[in-house]
């Protein structure tokens, strides 16, 4: 049975993983949408009740019904690397691709469906809400008024992008900033804004959830750091991530939480205040996990590896409706 990874080429995080499958004695197919029919090729047929499909990585013909995962990492758009790109082949190159992929009893980290919906902020604040994380203050508007009544509410606050990068090419992380106590918020007419209370933090915290498995690191903040400073992507710091035990209620909330994003693979953001609160601000369900792996030497990477070559669901089928839950 072969692992499935859909990724770019360039992408070391996965190539950490790849190698732990290696070691196990696993196979592995690594493969980019991007180059469908430059490279990859697919075919399936169902016929008599069954299904048949097979993908062509670099001359390597592949089953599907030999995969026991698929591990959608950062895939390129299907087919632009095709020798005539354009966006009606990209539809059709993906809806066939992942179509095929649906039809298997593979098990997914992250099933598309589930991926999708959980890129979106304000689901994510409403799920962790609900799943017993504590939330800061959180308005998106683009009425200035409601903006400027949030800040008197809030008189701390920082700005940050609802959708994470900006669509550059390649895209451009938008940094989380601290509003000045000015702002007199007539720009948010021009686009949806996200604002949130500022954490008055002592600590980032890099949470790591890979099926059951729950993997923190903190990052103190330098006793000398600006209060500007506020996202830790963009901040100057000597400290290393140290590995850091999770507080029960907040083992017991990020499962909660995907359980209910069925995800199988989370990356959670928290700001820890000087009470030791942990302050949730986003689950990015495709985060980058090397870095903490090198700081910590926590085997992230085993993790997954092992999760991936893990049994599927046997109940998985193609089916309307079907949708893979996070184990």
């Amino acid at each position: 049975m072969t692992v499935l990874i859909l990724t770019s080429e360039e992408d070391v995080t996965a190539d950490m993983v790849v190698l732990r499958l290696g070691e196990a004695g696993v196979p592995v197919v690594r493969l980019d949408p991007a180059d469908l029919t430059n490279g990859v090729a697919l075919s399936g047929e169902y016929v008599r009740g069954a299904w048949h499909g097979h993908l062509s990585v670099g001359g390597r013909l592949v089953s599907m019904s030999g995969l026991r995962s698929v591990w959608v990492r950062r895939p390129g758009a299907a087919a632009t690397r095709a020798a005539h790109p354009s966006a009606w082949l990209t539809e059709e190159s993906a809806q066939a691709l992942y179509g095929m992929l649906r039809c298997t009893d593979a098990r997914w980290m992250n099933h598309p469906d589930a991926a999708q919906r959980a890129r979106h902020k304000p689901w994510q604040l409403h799920l962790a809400q609900r799943s017993g994380l504590p939330v800061p203050a959180t308005l998106i508007t683009t009425f200035p008024q409601a903006a400027r009544e949030f800040a008197e509410r809030c008189p701390d606050l920082v700005v940050k992008p609802v959708s994470g990068a900006h669509p550059q090419e390649p895209p451009r992380a938008v940094p989380t900033s601290r509003v000045a106590p000015d702002t007199d918020f007539a720009a948010v007419a021009f686009g949806p804004t996200l604002l949130q209370r500022r954490i008055a933090k002592r600590a980032d915290i890099r949470l790591t959830a890979v099926g059951d498995t729950l993997l923190a690191a903190r990052k103190p903040t330098a006793p000398d750091a600006r209060p500007d400073d506020v996202d830790v992507r963009f901040t100057p710091s000597v400290s290393p991530w140290l590995p850091v035990d999770v507080p029960p209620r907040i083992a017991e909330g990020v499962r909660r939480y995907v359980r209910g994003a069925e995800l199988a693979y989370g990356a959670f953001d928290f700001a820890e205040d000087a009470d030791g609160i942990w302050w949730f601000l986003e689950c990015n369900q495709s985060g980058q996990f090397g870095f903490v792996e090198m700081d910590t030497g926590q085997p992230i990477a085993a993790e997954i590896a092992k999760w991936l070559a893990g049994d599927g669901n046997p109940d998985r089928r193609c089916a309307d409706g079907d949708r893979s839950t996070a184990s």
